[in-house]
């Protein structure tokens, strides 16, 4: 099994590490990229039964599907103030929680306003995995293999957008009378 030579910023001794572990983490870390898309266009099959379950205008509708977006713009624009800060894991691991929290959150409110405040905080931990995880797969990644390792990132991004397209596709199937509609658009 070849290895490979990692030298980090502080005085530690280099490691050595398999090109398997870094492949793995590689991808393990892409999944920032996967949840991204998903939640980017997981909405889009939740539009019609939110529309009636809170009565919605088109203002409102567009503000729920925007919303993501918005939590994502101070996610992105200081995760790398804050990774400088606490490490790039840490703040990582810190938006997963709240990529939980903010699904969480978006499947229980009774609340239009309720909607808004998760999406965002999932929005925030979005943000701040969607420049983080790219960069932590280029940090740890051997040059040579470093442009197949970092593009992982946009593949799940994509592929998360697609996997839920077929799922909403399969819900949608199931017609308007299978669900509750006070409750489907959440699942």
């Amino acid at each position: 099994m070849s290895s490979i030579t990692l030298e980090h910023s502080s005085d530690q001794d280099n490691q050595k590490i398999s090109m398997k572990f870094v492949t793995l983490v590689s991808i393990v870390a892409a999944l920032g990229g996967l949840l991204f898309g998903f939640d980017t266009a997981v909405v889009s099959g939740a539009i019609g039964f939110m529309e009636k379950r809170f009565n919605l205008n088109d203002f409102q509708t567009g503000w729920a599907v925007s919303s993501l977006i918005i939590g994502c713009i101070p996610g992105a624009l200081f995760s790398g103030m804050l990774s400088d800060k606490f490490g790039r894991k840490k703040v990582i691991i810190a938006a997963a929680l709240l990529f939980i929290i903010g699904s969480i959150g978006s499947a229980i409110p009774n609340t239009f306003s309720g909607f808004i405040i998760a999406r965002m905080i999932g929005g925030l931990g979005i943000g701040i995995t969607s420049t983080l995880c790219p960069l932590y797969n280029a940090e740890i990644a051997p040059a040579k293999y470093r442009g197949r390792l970092v593009a992982l990132n946009q593949l799940a991004t994509v592929t998360g957008i697609s996997l839920v397209y077929f799922v909403n596709l399969w819900i949608a199937g199931l017609g308007d009378d299978a669900w509750d509609v006070s409750s489907a658009w959440r699942w």
